[in-house]
């Protein structure tokens, strides 16, 4: 299946998933979507670049290991969790907060940093996965 059009269209082809995945972990919390979601289409896309390029493409273009991100996001996911406790509130209640960046106004909120961590461990996990099985086929 590794035909020269499929490797010349898988690199686009992955830009646009991923970039599909971060518009779908955006929008996920008042519409279907959301990190575990958008973690799934970003996995794939690097899966597939992987299966049309090499797994070391992928390890070169994701330029974090995937345990690591994967870490990385289990702690955000906690940290987001947490800070609730600092305003003495229960575990996981969602907290907003406005920043201001120019003339524009951001919301901000913990169920987005939830949301990112979730991402970021989906990812991950499921990258980390696909590229040993990949390495463990191409021996």
């Amino acid at each position: 299946m590794n035909t020269v059009i499929f490797r010349a269209v898988a690199p686009y082809l992955t830009a646009l998933m991923v970039v599909f995945s971060v518009f779908i972990l955006l929008r996920g919390h008042n519409e279907p979507g959301g990190g575990f979601i958008g973690g799934l289409i970003a996995a794939s896309a690097f899966a597939m670049y992987g299966i049309s390029n090499g797994v070391a493409a992928v390890r070169r273009s994701l330029y974090f290991h995937p345990i690591s991100i994967a870490g990385f996001g289990l702690l955000l996911a906690g940290l987001s969790g947490a800070l609730s406790v600092f305003f003495h509130v229960p575990y996981l209640t969602g907290l907003w907060t406005k920043v201001a960046i120019g003339s524009v106004e951001l919301d901000l909120s913990t169920p987005l940093f939830f949301d990112i961590g979730v991402y970021c461990v989906v990812v991950g996990a499921i990258s980390a996965i696909a590229l040993a099985l990949e390495e463990r086929q191409a021996d």
